[in-house]
C-alpha cells in the first residue's frame, strides 16, 4: 500500500480521492505545514500530494510550506486548477516529481503517484547499491544488477581468506577485474598482484616464466630470473586461462599448491608459495576432465571457491553505466567533449547480444567517439553491424498488417517482454527500453479498455513532467 499525505484543507478532496484510489492507496489528510511535517519525519508517508486552489485564502501559505520540504526524500507531486499551472511548473523545477491538472483523471493520477513512489524506491535502492560497492571497495567493477550484486557479495566474503578461488565467465566478462577486487579488499592489498595469461606464453617457457630459473638452465639463458610466484611474493597471483596449461605443467602446477613450494629452473633450492592464488578460464573445466585434459585432481584443488562472472548479455540493465563510464574515460583520452549516448544509440547498445562482452563494448564506445561529430554519440556512430543486427530483429518480429498497426503491436510486445523479464517492474522495465515511464504505460494502455474520469475530465488531464529514471 503506497501512503499519501494530501497537504490540503478541503476534506471533500480527500474522501473523493481516497475512495477514487481505491485500497492500493492510503490518504492522509494533513492541512498545516505543521501536521504534514510531522507525517513526513514519522517516516509514514510515501508521496505528498499539494492541492492548490486559486481561490483557497491560504494558497500562498501552502506554497510556500511546499518549498520548505520539497526537497526531502519523499516526493512530492501537485495538484493545480489551470490558473496554478505556471506555479505547479515552478515547484517542479524546484524539485516536485510532476504535477497533475486538477480535477485529475483517476487513472493518471494513480499513475502519477505510483511514478513518484517507486522513483523514490529506486533512488533509496540504488544509494544502498553505492553503500554497497563502496563498502565491498569494488569502485572498479561496475554494474548494480542482481548478478553483479551476487559477483560483490562473494568478493567480499572470500578477500581475507587464503583458499584458492576459481573464477569462470567468457571471455571480456573481466575475470581479473573480480580477482583484482579479492586481492585490493583483503590483508594483501598493499602487497604486489601478478596477473598472468597463461594461454599467451609458448609451452616451452611456461615453466621459466612462472617458476624462474638460475643462469645456464637452459640455452639462452644470460642470467637468473624470477618467476611470477616469486614475483607476486606476499600478494595475488591470478592465473588467467588455466585450461591452456599442458597436462606435464598442470602435475607441476599441482605440486606446488600441495606442498607449497617450488624451485627454479635449474636448482634444487625449495622456495616457499608465500602468494595466494587465484585462477581464472573462460572453458568449462569439468567437460575438460571428462575429456582427459584437464587433470581431476587439479581440478578439485584449484576450485574451493568459484565466482561466476556474468556475460553481458544477461545483465542489459547494466549496459547505459557501463557505456557511461567508457565514453566518460575515452571522451578525456582523446580530448573530445562528449557528454551522452542519445536514446536511439542506447536502444541499439542494448538490444544487441554482446558476444564479445564488456570487452566488445568498450571497443564500440571507444570508436563512436572517434567518428562522432556532435556533443553525443548517436546511432549513426556505432558499427554497422550493431544497427544491422537491430534492424534484422525489428524486421523478423513485425506481425501481419497496416503499418501503423505493426508499429503499434511491435512496440506494446517489446512493452510486455521488458515488464516480463523484469518481473512485473514498470520501472525497470521502461529503463531496459529507455522509454519513459508514462510512455510505457501508454502503450500497455493501448489494448485496455478507458478507465473513466471520476470527476467528469477528459484524458487529457495528466501532463508528465521531464523526469528521467
Amino acid at each position: 500500500m503506497i501512503r499519501i499525505g494530501l497537504y490540503s484543507d478541503d476534506a471533500t478532496l480527500q474522501s473523493l480521492v481516497s475512495t477514487a484510489l481505491g485500497r492500493e492507496f492510503n490518504v492522509s489528510l494533513e492541512s498545516t505545514q505543521d501536521g504534514i511535517k510531522q507525517l513526513l519525519n514519522s517516516g509514514e508517508c510515501d508521496v505528498v500530494l499539494v492541492d492548490l486552489n486559486s481561490k483557497d485564502p491560504l494558497l500562498q501559505e501552502h506554497i510556500d510550506g511546499c518549498r520548505r520540504f520539497i526537497s526531502d526524500l519523499v516526493p512530492t507531486v501537485v495538484l493545480a486548477d489551470d490558473g496554478l499551472r505556471s506555479t505547479a511548473i515552478a515547484l517542479v523545477r524546484m524539485g516536485a516529481y510532476g504535477h497533475c491538472r486538477k480535477p485529475p483523471s483517476i487513472r493518471d493520477l494513480k499513475t502519477i503517484l505510483r511514478r513518484a513512489h517507486e522513483n523514490s524506491m529506486l533512488k533509496q535502492q540504488l544509494e544502498t547499491v553505492q553503500m554497497q560497492l563502496e563498502a565491498t571497495n569494488c569502485d572498479r567493477m561496475i554494474g548494480s544488477s542482481p548478478q553483479m550484486q551476487r559477483v560483490y557479495e562473494l568478493v567480499h566474503s572470500v578477500a581475507d581468506l587464503s583458499a584458492s578461488v576459481l573464477i569462470t565467465g567468457e571471455s571480456g566478462t573481466g575475470k581479473e577485474l573480480i580477482a583484482r577486487a579479492i586481492h585490493s579488499q583483503g590483508t594483501r592489498a598493499k602487497k604486489p598482484f601478478v596477473a598472468v595469461s597463461c594461454g599467451a606464453i609458448p609451452e616451452t617457457l611456461i615453466e621459466s616464466e612462472l617458476f624462474g630459473h638460475e643462469k645456464g638452465a637452459f640455452t639462452g639463458t644470460v642470467g637468473a630470473r624470477e618467476g611470477y610466484f616469486e614475483q607476486a611474493a606476499d600478494g595475488t597471483l591470478c592465473l588467467d586461462e588455466i585450461g591452456e596449461l599442458s597436462m606435464m605443467t598442470q602435475v607441476k602446477l599441482l605440486r606446488v599448491l600441495q606442498q607449497r613450494e617450488f624451485s627454479r629452473l635449474g636448482s634444487t633450492k625449495l622456495i616457499p608459495l608465500r602468494a595466494r592464488v587465484i585462477f581464472a578460464t573462460h572453458q568449462n573445466l569439468s567437460d575438460l576432465v571428462a575429456q582427459g585434459k584437464f587433470r581431476q585432481d587439479l581440478y578439485y584443488r584449484i576450485n574451493v571457491m568459484k565466482i561466476e562472472s556474468p556475460a553481458l548479455a544477461e545483465h542489459p540493465e547494466d549496459i547505459p553505466q557501463i557505456a557511461a563510464h567508457f565514453m566518460k574515460h575515452y571522451s578525456e583520452m582523446y580530448e573530445k567533449p562528449l557528454k551522452t549516448i542519445d536514446p536511439e544509440a542506447m536502444s541499439v547498445l542494448q538490444s544487441y547480444a554482446w558476444p564479445g562482452n564488456v570487452r566488445e563494448l568498450e571497443n564500440v564506445i571507444q570508436r563512436a567517439i572517434i567518428v562522432a561529430r556532435g556533443d553525443s554519440i548517436t546511432a549513426s556512430d556505432l558499427p554497422s553491424n550493431l544497427q544491422e543486427e537491430n534492424v534484422v530483429n525489428i524486421v523478423d518480429f513485425m506481425p501481419a498488417g497496416s503499418f501503423e498497426r505493426q508499429l503499434r503491436d511491435y512496440k506494446i510486445k517489446l512493452a510486455e517482454t521488458a515488464i516480463r523479464e523484469n518481473n512485473g517492474n514498470k520501472t525497470l522495465a521502461a529503463r531496459s527500453l529507455n522509454i519513459s515511464r508514462a510512455y510505457l504505460h501508454r502503450l500497455i494502455r493501448n489494448s485496455e479498455p478507458d478507465t473513466e474520469n471520476i470527476f467528469g475530465e477528459d484524458d487529457g488531464a495528466y501532463e508528465p513532467m521531464g523526469h528521467k529514471m
